[in-house]
């Protein structure tokens, strides 16, 4: 039996040569103890103080719970009792700063939207969907349309659903393990479960709209940080297939506030998901998002991402496969013009045979403070012979100080698999723009063409053209005036 594990890490500025580290991984050992912030002394060792204070903030933001969320609160308490804030020193935020939230005073935001402000938000004519608007992290029903979708395909507050029966199979999937202490302060504080269900067999031919307005923000200058938790819960049954537009965006001004999101994917037998993801928030504020997806057999999963604000973005996405010959594909472009961070970590795990992934990752730094992290990791088990598994990861620094640190990890068990990954980091090539200039193109034109054309193989497979068109208008206005200086 073949084992092969490489993970190298390449940590790199324009200036700088690659370096080539290797890192050891540990596991410690979690106990299961009561939830109760109140009496944090007995498990002082295991308790972090700034986490307890946001855990007991999140708990009494909210008047009452829920009950179908009671099950996942209770989970995400207990874990928060033996977690503790991320640092530089913990291998998954070794090149991630999280400081910025961590010296902020956190405010939750318990209440929705007042009513004199849901005109703010009321933009539906730049929407051709079916849309539902979620603005902090709650269901705008007043300002969302939901005209068009097939019957049985279910949008909304899980509490809205009125089939027992959808509704205890739909909490089936609700998991509260899957992810780290932002999954877990994200099960403490989530408002509502937004629940997308698609019926066996059911194909929705137009995409679905999900658009996640931030409104309540606060200026730099004040040291508050608003949070909001949204949570989604997304279920396609055997056979179906729907497209849905995941877009965050945030109000007036660049405010400072932190979106904490949870979204959750089960795609069955046969069914198919196609995810456009687009994060263009404030670049003064937090986005920390989680994506775990199970695809059961000859299931197919695509993922489209987009990312350009925030001034910390860290998108944590998750697949485990649950069943054979499925179908993951990823394509995801980063865009970072101040001195923001933008970071992705992936974790692919197959567990059967014939699985096919794809994963493209395509980062442009423009600032000189500016940062990106990729931390891609394909595990292929025993099991999952004949996997076909390939990854790249390029990245163009345009600024002389710029930094990126890429980890791609191949861990690989099955010994009949056909495994690849790639990683290229670079500025633009001289041969390149030779060739333009030869051909009596000036310099500046020949450099936005290929900055442009640069992130373009991401932005081609958004599966709408005026979803693509939109988003590739917003990174030609935020590259525009970085290319001009």
């Amino acid at each position: 039996m073949a084992v092969s594990t490489f993970t190298p890490i390449f940590h790199t500025t324009p200036n700088e040569s690659n370096s080539l580290l290797f890192s050891s991984k540990f596991k410690l050992p979690t106990t299961k103890i009561k939830p109760n912030f109140t009496k944090p002394k007995v498990f002082a060792t295991l308790s972090d103080p700034f986490v307890l204070q946001i855990a007991e903030t999140l708990e009494d933001s909210h008047s009452s719970s829920p009950p179908h969320l009671q099950k996942l609160r209770d989970f995400s308490s207990e874990s928060l009792l033996s977690t503790h804030w991320p640092s530089r020193k913990d291998e998954p935020f070794r090149f991630t700063d999280t400081s910025f939230i961590k010296k902020s005073q956190i405010i939750p935001i318990s209440t929705p939207p007042l009513a004199q402000n849901l005109n703010l938000f009321d933009d539906s004519e730049e929407t051709q969907f079916p849309n539902l608007v979620i603005v902090d992290g709650y269901i705008v029903d007043s300002v969302s349309n939901l005209s068009g979708l097939p019957d049985g395909v279910f949008v909304g507050s899980l509490s809205n659903l009125n089939s027992e029966v959808i509704k205890k199979r739909v909490l089936d999937f609700v998991s509260s393990s899957d992810g780290d202490l932002f999954w877990s302060l994200n099960g403490v504080g989530a408002p509502d479960l937004v629940v997308v269900y698609v019926p066996e067999g059911c194909v929705v031919e137009i995409p679905l709209h999900l658009r996640y307005f931030s409104d309540k923000g606060e200026d730099k200058e004040s040291n508050k940080l608003p949070v909001s938790n949204p949570r989604l819960l997304v279920v396609v049954e055997k056979g179906g297939e729907i497209g849905i537009i995941e877009e965050y965006v945030g109000g007036e001004g660049e405010k400072c506030y932190w979106t904490n999101s949870v979204m959750e994917v089960e795609v069955g037998d046969g069914a198919k998901l196609t995810h456009s993801y687009i994060q263009n928030q404030s670049l003064q504020a937090a986005h920390i998002k989680w994506t775990s997806v199970r695809q059961e057999s000859t299931s197919t999963y695509k993922l489209i991402e987009v990312s350009t604000g925030g001034k910390l973005s860290r998108h944590n996405f998750h697949m485990q496969q649950v069943g054979p010959d499925t179908v993951t594909e990823l394509s995801t472009f980063h865009l970072s013009i101040t001195d923001q961070t933008q970071d992705l970590h992936s974790k692919l795990i197959l567990d059967h045979p014939r699985g096919i992934t794809r994963q493209l990752h395509k980062c442009i730094i423009a600032h000189s403070l500016g940062q990106a992290v990729f931390d891609g990791n394909v595990q292929v088990n025993r099991e999952a012979q004949q996997t076909d598994a390939g990854q790249l990861t390029r990245t163009l620094l345009l600024e002389p100080r710029a930094t990126v640190n890429l980890k791609p990890n191949l861990q690989i068990i099955a010994d009949d698999v056909k495994c690849s990954h790639g990683a290229a980091i670079c500025d633009l090539e001289e041969d390149q723009l030779f060739y333009f200039q030869a051909r009596g193109v000036d310099l500046q034109t020949a450099r936005k063409a290929l900055i442009f054309s640069f992130g373009s193989e991401v932005l081609d497979h958004f599966p709408n053209k005026s979803i693509q068109k939109k988003v590739e208008n917003h990174v030609k206005k935020l590259l525009v005036p970085s290319l001009s200086s």
